[in-house]
């Protein structure tokens, strides 16, 4: 192990003994980037200083750092994809970049990494990007600190802010990413984090991840997106500390899970959502210490959940708590707050002696015929809603939280 450790150390400082820094500026010993990078050697330094480039398409295959001085702009033109990089250990650093072409058969990127592993893409500002950063088939790689806006206005003609494809080990971090089709989208993504990103007014999702696992999503703003989160076909996903706000319309939500099993719900903030959790097909999930507050309805869980834990969670405000299409139960729903709880607690240990029943009629109805909703408030809902929880005759009789809390938990 030693002498692995020493040989690393020898090949860094060598590395480091021999690259140089080159400048570009209209006035330095290179105009222009792409002179720069073909005049470059393995791990060297671009500088480059404060100006418009124009340089169509850039495309890297050698390690490099490119630095940005003062945020210079480098322009697509709205018609190149800007950088194209084809070789491990790139850095890009500090850039400006707008104006990525808009292609309906080709992917163009404002950063387009293929094949490509330990590429670190930090401190970028990118506007009107028809993709973002986009990474193909590439590990371990880092985007970090980066604000991408777009002028996302139809789903077909507008791209996602980071798209990453068949990736693994990679890093989402610290991104300000509005206005695209999805603010992030992963695909085939594994063994990755996501940690303090904010993504709003994206059309279609906030964050949109299929087929991926092991995937950690933590403390992240999904705020006033066509929905807030679609997790598909994927398993072993850990989602805390997180916000979903303000993802309203006639089919939106805060969080979608569909296909996807043994994941962890913990901590969140799901506030006025159309949906807070839509549930279809998912299983082992375990929903505990959540938030769910003036949401249209807190829990849709369809039927074809099973073996979910419902567990602590304050509901306040919603108009309806749970509500599902299945006259049967397979979850468990047990130490909630509820603030339309009016049962008592005789032996004052904060649970209440009778349990909740979070599904009204109502609730069971509108999953019917949705154009009942117009009859809401009426007298004549709250009379069917009693009538049904004295005697469940339609609602899952087995949908019930035991032990209540009398107060919201801390």
């Amino acid at each position: 192990m030693k002498n692995l450790l020493m040989l690393f150390i020898l090949i860094t400082g060598t590395i480091n003994l021999h690259s140089q820094k080159l400048k570009v500026c209209p006035d330095c010993p290179y105009t222009s980037i792409k002179e720069a990078i073909k005049l470059s050697s393995p791990y060297d330094t671009i500088i480059v200083k404060s100006g418009v480039y124009k340089e169509g398409n850039i495309t890297i295959e050698k390690p490099l750092y490119i630095i940005g001085e003062d945020y210079p702009v480098i322009d697509g033109e709205s018609e190149f994809e800007i950088f194209t990089i084809k070789s491990d250990s790139v850095t890009l650093q500090g850039l400006k970049l707008i104006n990525v072409g808009v292609s309906y058969t080709k992917d163009l990127a404002a950063i387009n990494i293929i094949n490509s592993d330990f590429v670190n893409i930090k401190g970028n500002i990118l506007e009107n990007s028809f993709f973002g950063v986009y990474y193909q088939k590439s590990s371990y790689g880092t985007i970090e600190g980066n604000v991408i806006k777009g002028n996302a206005v139809k789903e077909i003609s507008s791209g996602n802010a980071i798209h990453l494809w068949h990736c693994d080990n990679m890093q989402i971090i610290h991104n300000q990413v509005k206005n695209h089709r999805d603010g992030i989208y992963l695909e085939f993504v594994d063994s990755s984090r996501i940690v303090n990103n904010i993504s709003e007014g994206n059309l279609r999702y906030g964050l949109h991840f299929m087929f991926s696992n092991w995937d950690d999503y933590i403390s992240n703003v999904l705020r006033d997106n066509g929905a807030g989160v679609a997790v598909m076909f994927s398993k072993f996903i850990i989602m805390e500390d997180n916000l979903f706000e303000k993802n309203w319309g006639t089919t939106s939500y805060g969080l979608l899970l569909k296909e996807i099993y043994d994941a962890e719900i913990i901590n969140n903030k799901f506030y006025k959502n159309t949906i807070g959790i839509y549930g279809e097909s998912a299983t082992r999930i375990k929903i505990s210490n959540n938030e769910f507050h003036q949401n249209g309805w807190a829990l849709k869980i369809l039927g074809s959940c099973m073996d979910n834990e419902v567990v602590s969670n304050n509901f306040i405000g919603n108009t309806f708590d749970v509500t599902t299409n299945s006259s049967r139960n397979y979850n468990i729903y047990q130490g909630n707050y509820w603030d339309e709880y009016t049962g008592y607690d005789l032996n004052k240990d904060g649970y209440g002696d009778v349990p909740y029943r979070p599904v009204s009629l109502f609730s069971h109805v509108i999953t019917k015929s949705e154009s009942s909703i117009i009859l809401l408030r009426s007298l004549f809902v709250d009379l069917l809603n009693y009538a049904e929880k004295v005697t469940p005759v339609f609602t899952p009789e087995s949908l019930k939280d035991e032990s209540p809390k009398m107060k919201p938990i801390q």
